[in-house]
């Protein structure tokens, strides 16, 4: 056995796992692939699951900029499962842990994450899937986003980042205006505690009915959690003056525009809340983990798809069609 790794099998330095590869635009296949190997300060999970994100849909449709074939397991950020080996100088997780790890390869079989990177699952959470990086991620935004109780916020796209932002939202004290393309995210926003919901269907319509509803006040919070440019330009129209509009949509197909003028006038703070550092992100695993190990918030009702590895083509087409009632796609090994 290599010295700066402990393993709680025998070696599995001469063994292959699985992995799907992404070879073009809505292509895979699945991949032998020798499994990894952890290094001075790394850790190995053997997924039990990842979760499927939006942000693969662009390397998934194929842009211009995307090489083919990716790494195998690429794209896959939303892994949990158990530590099967840890590198030289690993103290905070040990073999056996079940964890949630933000790691770039997970499609596989195993991937391998940073020590830092890494956070311990209690046992009131054995058997449930946690995809710890959407989790986090929620939580990270949600600090960014400053809510209080009395505020309005308004909430621009219901899926499981959006839903998990309107309970949080609604726990704080804040009356929560959810607007959503599909009824059933509406249905989902009205079951996470949203107050008023609004078809996102015509946008001056939807100024018209939050002006409305705020007394020409408009929010003093506005997350947009779509990714695209008209739910962007809805965001600013919606926002009070001096209030904060949250970038929580994940923007990667091309410049935006901003209408300037607006956002200077009312005094509008932009917020991008996508973290990119590393303990950040674990910072908010580990709030999601204590969130819900002890209740308070119950994520359950939003993996609402679940397929094999062999399949995770059709797991992105659905995360990208969305079928009726997906809210999110897991893949299992």
């Amino acid at each position: 056995m290599d010295m700066l790794v402990k393993e709680a099998e025998p070696s599995l330095d001469a063994m292959t796992m699985r992995a799907v590869t992404v070879t073009g635009p809505g292509a895979i296949r699945v991949d032998q692939v020798p499994v990894p190997q952890p290094g001075p300060g790394q850790v190995r999970v053997r997924m039990e699951g990842c979760g499927v994100c939006a942000s693969n849909l662009t390397p998934w449709a194929g842009p211009e900029w995307q090489q083919y074939p990716l790494e195998p397991g690429a794209l896959g950020h939303e892994g949990w499962g158990i530590v099967d080996a840890v590198g030289e100088g690993v103290t905070s997780v040990a073999v056996g842990d079940r964890v949630a790890a933000l790691s770039y390869a997970s499609y596989s079989e195993y991937d391998l994450a940073e020590e830092a990177a890494v956070v311990k699952l209690p046992p009131a959470l054995n058997g449930m899937p946690f995809p710890g990086e959407p989790l986090g991620c929620a939580f990270n935004i949600f600090r960014r986003a400053d809510i209080e109780a009395g505020q309005t916020v308004a909430i621009i796209g219901i899926g499981f980042l959006g839903a998990l932002l309107t309970r949080l939202a609604t726990d704080a004290g804040a009356r929560v205006i959810a607007i959503s393309r599909r009824l059933s995210s509406l249905d989902l926003a009205r079951d996470f505690g949203a107050a008023e919901t609004i078809v996102m269907d015509d946008h001056q319509g939807i100024i018209d009915q939050v002006s409305a509803l705020t007394g020409g006040r408009f929010c003093e919070r506005v997350i947009e959690a779509v990714g695209k440019q008209w739910p962007l330009d809805l965001a600013g129209e919606l926002t009070g003056e001096r209030g904060k509009l949250i970038v929580a949509g994940y923007h990667q197909d091309g410049p935006r525009q901003a209408n300037m003028w607006l956002w200077n006038w009312r005094g509008i703070d932009v917020i991008n809340a996508h973290e990119r550092d590393p303990l950040a992100y674990a910072q908010g695993m580990r709030e999601a983990v204590e969130a819900v190990a002890s209740g308070r918030i119950d994520p359950a009702p939003l993996y609402t798809h679940s397929y094999p590895l062999d399949r995770l083509d059709e797991a992105l087409n659905a995360t990208r069609d969305k079928p009726d009632g997906f809210v999110k796609a897991i893949v299992i090994p």
